[in-house]
């Protein structure tokens, strides 16, 4: 399965061979896989799931689009994850225990970060919920390739 989906993703890397190395082009698609899918998942959970509804949770009152987020993060974690382990950060000789944990705390900061964008956005700027994710997806994707890269998946230097 590694070997095709790498297979697709340098199919159509050669374009691009001046401008980015292989490794960031892999993470390029796998984080622009893994962005597209989490901004549909949310448009499903927010529209279909959720019915654009405020969700009740032990006494709070969530709103709709902050729970889609909370639902929509569990599963781009997921998808994340996977992708950046297997197919981009392969080199890392960090332990996959180790790599998870700070994979999770990049994933945190992003959440706390989409979380208050969201507020900002929608609650005070009255973005339209799955237009504000798009525009808060890219920002931080920004932010997570330069955390993945050096923090979560980081090489270690033989001493």
């Amino acid at each position: 399965m590694r070997k095709l989906a790498l297979s697709i993703i340098d199919f159509f890397y050669p374009p691009f061979k001046n401008w980015f190395s292989i490794g960031t082009f892999r993470y390029m698609a796998s984080g622009g896989f893994t962005a597209a899918s989490g901004i549909i998942a949310y448009f499903v959970i927010y529209n279909y799931v959720l019915h654009q509804q405020a969700v009740h949770v032990n006494g709070y009152l969530v709103t709709g689009h902050i729970a889609a987020l909370a639902i929509e993060s569990v599963f781009t974690f997921l998808v994340g994850f996977t992708l950046n382990k297997y197919l981009v950060f392969t080199q890392s000789n960090l332990k996959g225990r180790i790599q998870l944990f700070r994979y999770g705390t990049v994933v945190c900061t992003n959440i706390l970060l989409n979380y208050a964008l969201m507020k900002i956005l929608v609650d005070g700027f009255m973005f339209y919920p799955s237009i504000a994710k798009a525009l808060i997806t890219v920002v931080l994707a920004i932010f997570s390739y330069f955390s993945q890269k050096y923090f979560s998946f980081r090489v270690k230097k033989n001493v």
